[in-house]
This record gives C-alpha cells, structure tokens and sequence, in this order.
C-alpha cells in the first residue's frame, strides 16, 4: 500500500538507490509513475506492504517501509531489487553500484567512484566538512539525521586526513 513518505513511522526501513546521474523532469514523471504502481502492489507473502518513497536531488531514489505492520521479507526485498534492475535498464542508469560516492560541491551533487573520492582526499580537494550522502542509514530517522552529514561525521571519514 502506497502512502506519503514523511508519513511513515522514524523507524521504517530504508533502501537509498543512488544514480550516477540526474534524472531528467520526463524521466522522474516516469519513475514516480513506476514506483506508485510497484509500491501499491508489494507485498510479502500476500500481504500488503505499507511504503512510501521519495526521490531527492533528482538523483536518490529512497523506499521507506513501514515494518511495524508488515516486515519485508526475501521475497520482497527480491522483488524491490528487480524493480530497480529494471529501472537501471530502463534509464541506462546505475543504481546498485554500491562502490560510488555523492557528494556536495556547492550546489552540484558530484558522483565519484571510491577510488577517485580517495584520491580527492588526499589531494584534499575533500575535507570533513564536505556534505557527503551517507546511504548506509538504515530508517527514516538516520535518513532524516544522518544521510546528508559532513564527510568527518560519516563512514568516509576514514578517507580523510586530519
């Protein structure tokens, strides 16, 4: 069962898909339209699943779920993954590469592999007050919280000098 986002319970469940690029105005209608019938009809073992999502900086796909009513389960962690396969298909897109980095450069979302953010921040073209997207947050608190967080207050922090 869709529902709004912000909607849902601090302690639902999230799932950040990051693309390596913006997405067009026409191809966010698209995927909102997509992610609205997807969402409407997950379940897990027949049972309607209560999620929302949002979709940020026209480039971050985040699924919220309401576990307290319904946990996701293989089946439908499944299902959600091969939606978003199709959607990489779909838009010549990556959304699964979890060895990429986004960051803040000003008002510009920067997308990086692991290796090149390495490199920046030893060449400090990075510090700990860079805006990283820390997409390992587990519920909608920590997404509120802890997703856009200085670079020092993160995972990625083992990168940087100090």
């Amino acid at each position: 069962m869709l529902v709004d986002f912000y909607s849902l319970p601090e302690e639902s469940r999230v799932w950040i898909y990051q693309a390596n690029r913006s997405f067009t105005d026409d191809e966010l209608r698209e995927i909102q339209q997509k992610l609205d019938i997807f969402i409407e009809n997950w379940t897990a073992h027949g049972s309607n699943l209560n999620a929302g999502y949002v979709i940020k900086y026209k480039r971050f796909i985040v699924i919220g779920l309401n576990q307290n009513l319904n946990k996701a389960t293989g089946c439908s962690i499944d299902a959600s993954v091969h939606f978003i396969q199709e959607l990489e298909k779909d838009y010549h897109v990556d959304l699964l590469d979890k060895m990429n980095v986004s960051f803040k450069q000003g008002d510009y979302i920067a997308y990086k592999s692991l290796l090149d953010f390495k490199q920046m921040a030893k060449d400090k073209a990075i510090s700990k007050q860079t805006v990283v997207f820390n997409n390992l947050v587990n519920t909608i608190a920590e997404f509120n919280d802890h997703w856009e967080v200085p670079a020092g207050e993160s995972w990625h922090k083992r990168f940087l000098k100090s």
